[in-house]
């Protein structure tokens, strides 16, 4: 009997759902935000939430427990060191769920969860772009005009 245990199932055996929720969960912390189905956003929510928790500790223990849940240190690693330091105000509540509607192709119900504290990647990706673009477009500076003279330029001079 399921007695007092909320968990989703998610229709799938446990091993299946646990490694389901690790990589979504580092797919949260990687990338801030994710888009899933509703379903899977609400069991998201407090398995991201206990690891976030998890951070603020910052204990060694904490960290090896995290590494025991999460697949790939790298997230760790930020979970602990980005994650933790932007939430650290933050008494609980570190994720928000937005319903974006249903899926064209099954018409599942979509939703898009986030971490609140969390600077999102989109707009950190996108600012960044226009300024390496600006700058690979330098003006030629004059020395290096008159260091490579041009044919009219010699005859010019010759004369």
């Amino acid at each position: 009997m399921r007695h007092g245990v909320k968990k989703a199932k998610l229709q799938r055996p446990a091993s299946h759902r646990k490694a389901l929720l690790a990589n979504q969960a580092c797919s949260l912390i990687n990338h801030g935000r994710i888009t899933t189905t509703l379903a899977k956003a609400k069991a998201l929510r407090p398995f991201a939430e206990k690891l976030i928790t998890m951070g603020k500790d910052g204990s060694l223990h904490a960290r090896r427990r995290a590494l025991a849940i999460l697949p790939q240190p790298r997230t760790v690693k930020k979970l602990f060191d980005e994650v933790a330091a932007a939430t650290k105000d933050r008494q609980g509540g570190y994720t928000r769920i937005v319903k974006l509607g249903a899926r064209k192709t099954d018409s599942a119900p979509m939703a898009l969860i986030e971490i609140i504290d969390l600077p999102h990647a989109a707009t950190e990706k996108a600012a960044p772009a226009t300024t390496t673009a600006s700058a690979n477009t330098l003006p030629e500076t004059p020395a290096a005009t008159e260091s490579t003279p041009t044919p009219a330029a010699e005859d010019s001079a010759q004369a």
